[in-house]
């Protein structure tokens, strides 16, 4: 490394006067350090899954597992077509009369019968990803539930949804919450959890 030159430095005479008098007589106190107020609660986290098409059910599922991990309370509020993945696999058809019972047909409920945004091709691209996903050791939307139930995420289901679909308690997966309705989940939004739409 190169040395470097030490070049002298003229100052006017006036500015090394000037610079004399602003000089403080006395050494400043060090500024305290903030007090510790105890440890720093993370915020709660609220995803409100209202799309029931499997990547964006995959990333509720990962995000949730995730939040929780992470030692965040989260809760994830599940509505319209958000809501047919929470259905037992083994439930082929859902709701009381012949439109909910339509509805249920078209789009078979369960967690496991998720199809594809774009590209599902008759089934092929959802097996596709989950081939996929296996090969690179990726858990599954199923999975994926199990481990966040495990670690204490509240699942909430609309109630509004589960009364127009004709969704019983006993339709839905275990460890449900009570359903809820909107006004419930704007509370938790204004009381400090942050919200996250998928």
């Amino acid at each position: 490394m190169a040395a470097i030159a030490e070049v002298p430095v003229h100052v006017p005479e006036p500015m090394l006067e000037s610079m004399a008098t602003q000089v403080p007589t006395a050494t400043p106190e060090p500024m305290a350090a903030p007090q510790a107020e105890g440890e720093v609660k993370p915020r709660d986290v609220l995803i409100i899954c209202y799309s029931g098409e499997l990547e964006k059910v995959w990333a509720t599922m990962l995000l949730a597992s995730t939040s929780a991990a992470m030692g965040v309370k989260t809760r994830v509020f599940l509505t319209f077509w958000g809501l047919q993945a929470f259905v037992k696999d083994e439930k082929r058809i859902t709701g009381q009369n012949w439109m909910q019972k339509m509805m249920s047909m078209m789009q078979r409920p369960g967690i496991s019968h998720r199809k594809l945004s774009k590209m599902n091709f008759m089934g092929m691209g959802p097996w596709m990803m989950g081939s996929l996903a296996r090969q690179y050791r990726n858990a599954s939307p199923k999975e994926l539930l199990a481990i966040a139930q495990e670690m204490g995420v509240e699942f909430i289901p609309c109630q509004m949804t589960m009364e127009m679909f004709g969704l019983k308690p006993e339709d839905m997966i275990e460890g449900m919450a009570e359903p809820v309705g909107a006004a419930t989940v704007i509370g938790l939004m204004t009381e400090g959890s942050a919200p996250l739409f998928i």
